[in-house]
């Protein structure tokens, strides 16, 4: 029973792409960062007839963020490929992005399944001629739902 109250390491974790009728690629499972899982209620205002003094807020629809993901640059890669494709032919297609997160020994704690998610914004760190760090690929994805799962 030990650990399993004790909260989550942000570290380990993996994002898997799965394409209709394609096995995922495992060379792109593996990301410096996610960021963007968040949901927020967008709330709608009614106003009263001859009531000023206040309106009321009722629950609308469930907003998303985009879902940002982040690693070292790579060249082989069916991800950039698919970037690729969207950025330069404008063609888009949508799969379900699943990000797992892991304990210290790789088992899965939880995850979030991310519904016909697709490329929305790509961008490369700048290139510095007097900095040794690693050049960084940054893929953000619209999606039109996430599920958060508990194992």
């Amino acid at each position: 029973m030990e650990g399993l109250l004790d909260p989550a390491l942000s570290h380990r974790f993996s994002v898997l792409f799965l394409r209709a009728g394609r096995l995922p690629y495992l060379g792109d499972i593996f990301f410096q960062r996610v960021s963007g899982l968040s949901s927020e209620v967008q709330l709608d205002t009614i106003n009263e007839g001859g009531q000023n003094l206040h309106a009321y807020r009722v629950p609308g629809r469930i907003g998303y963020g985009n879902l940002i993901l982040e690693r070292g640059y790579t060249l082989l890669s069916p991800l950039r490929g698919e970037f690729l494709n969207t950025f330069s032919r404008f063609q888009f297609v949508p799969s379900q992005v699943i990000v797992t997160l892991m304990n210290g020994t790789g088992i899965p704690l939880g995850a979030w399944v991310f519904e016909k998610a697709y490329p929305v914004k790509w961008s490369i760190a700048d290139l510095d001629a007097q900095d040794g760090k690693v050049v960084i690929d940054s893929m953000e994805l619209a999606y039109t739902r996430y599920q958060a799962i508990t194992l």
